[in-house]
């Protein structure tokens, strides 16, 4: 039986769900975050406080995939809870901008570090199209779309290696982090008194003034914190594939969780301890706090370490998203709701290999068009939404369907998904109110997919009549 094979063990599925956690976010956020709150031990507590909002959904997702291990995630679990369009409208978001942006984003920033190693080598036109009066490409495109399409080949083969793959990837990235808080406090010279000092007076550049103190800083430092925390639900559209899902499901996405805080919490404590605040405050927007850290023990090569730490960094993340989020057009297409090729597996590594290639197809499009980066912009409003549709569907179900087989329960029900819920929905109407021109087209591309939603289901039923009249 043509059916997807469970080959990805505990190990695999923790490195697929830290791998894509684990992106630049870690290296980059602390400047701003300290300049938003300005105080060193508030940062550290938005650093765990946006941990625990993870562990929360983290939780509420270890029930829902280990009751329902198929392929799709959350597109399964929006199904069951509410019904077909609501996981349509999640499943066309997912492919039309949000993993697939995500993913043209990555490839671009690969290549970015890759041009900061080699100087400035792929600024340069390498081609020009003979379209119109002639489209210029750089290295830098080509680069990203060569990392993009290396990362969507390797995908297409079976998810035991696939999974080890970003089993080590992923090593390498909590090795970098580890080494890089750990040598700050071996090598630099610390000082605890920095936990207790301010960065009031700091450079602050490319900070608003209207996010630094206060309530409104310290949201800014929570959207940041959660920025580098996003993909905790990275492996649920891979549950299908999973080994022993009612038990590995449940320990990968708690496990992988409590990781990251433990590895995010103690670089932001290693920065903190070699750094004064207003140190950290004046850092270039176009630097970061890790490179200076490192430049405190590696001297003037920190930059082209740091550049090579988050090129690594970037592919993983590349890598694992890449793995993960073709399963959802391709559950899609099982339904009937998407392009029927893209529900068909590979014989000999019964990996959806049609759906891997679309979706390396579009984001490879929207890296080429750069729009990615207004569209992602948008969605972020989508994905808090469906996140939080997704924890509210662990109160659905246990109403809707009480017979489920449930091998684990969210602890703190019905605490724990409330509290998801609604610090989730506090965020849609403070960046309704922040940025209503970014949520409201975010939400114009989530209603973007009702058309093509009609179009689908109308398909599906006529095939279904015509099956029946046989």
């Amino acid at each position: 039986m043509n059916e997807l094979r469970r080959g990805l063990g505990l190990w695999g599925g923790i490195a697929v769900n830290v791998g894509n956690v684990i992106g630049t976010g870690v290296f980059l956020k602390t400047r701003v975050m300290t300049c938003n709150v300005e105080d060193p031990l508030l940062v550290m507590l938005v650093w765990v406080a946006a941990g625990l909002l993870s562990l929360l959904g983290a939780l509420c997702y270890a029930e829902l995939s280990a009751g329902m291990p198929a392929a799709g995630g959350d597109y399964v679990f929006l199904r069951r809870a509410y019904g077909r369009p609501a996981s349509f409208l999640y499943g066309w978001t997912v492919f039309a901008i949000m993993k697939t942006g995500s993913q043209a984003a990555l490839a671009v920033g690969f290549a970015i570090f890759v041009n900061a190693i080699s100087n400035g080598a792929l600024d340069s036109t390498w081609f020009t199209l003979p379209v119109a009066d002639g489209i210029a490409v750089r290295g830098l495109t080509i680069v990203a779309l060569g990392a993009l399409w290396f990362v969507t080949l390797i995908n297409c083969a079976s998810i035991g290696a696939t999974g080890s793959i970003a089993t080590l990837l992923t090593a390498a990235k909590v090795v970098a982090v580890a080494a890089i808080g750990l040598a700050a406090f071996a090598f630099g010279t610390g000082d605890l008194g920095h936990f207790f000092d301010s960065a009031a007076g700091g450079r602050c550049e490319g900070v608003q003034q209207s996010a630094i103190g206060g309530i409104a800083g310290f949201g800014a430092a929570m959207l940041g914190a959660m920025w580098a925390y996003d993909g905790w639900n990275n492996v649920a559209p891979l549950c299908g594939e999973v080994k022993d899902p009612q038990k590995n499901l449940p320990r990968i996405f708690v496990g992988s969780t409590l990781l990251v805080i433990a590895l995010y919490v103690g670089i932001n404590a290693a920065y903190f301890y070699v750094m004064s605040p207003t140190h950290i405050a004046d850092v270039s927007a176009t630097s970061s706090v890790a490179t200076e850290v490192v430049r405190l023990f590696a001297g003037p090569i920190a930059v082209t370490l740091m550049a090579a730490v988050l090129m690594t960094s970037s592919l993983g993340s590349l890598h694992a998203s890449v793995l993960a989020n073709s399963r959802v057009p391709y559950a899609m297409a099982k339904d009937g709701l998407f392009f029927a090729p893209l529900s068909r597996l590979s014989t000999r590594t019964r990996v959806p290999v049609n759906a891997v290639l679309a979706q390396a197809s579009w984001a490879s499009v929207l890296a080429i068009s750069g729009s990615y980066d207004t569209l992602t912009d948008s969605v972020v409003f989508a994905s808090c939404l469906f996140y939080a549709l997704a924890a509210g569907a662990v109160w659905v179900l246990r109403r809707k369907e009480p017979d489920l087989p449930r091998s684990f329960k969210t602890w703190g029900y019905p605490y724990t998904p409330l509290a998801f819920v609604l610090v989730s929905f506090a965020l849609l109407v403070n960046a309704l109110v922040a940025t209503p021109t970014q949520a409201l087209l975010g939400i114009g591309v989530v209603l973007l997919g009702l058309p093509f939603y009609w179009f689908w289901s109308r398909r599906t039923a006529g095939d279904h009549d015509l099956r029946s009249d046989r």
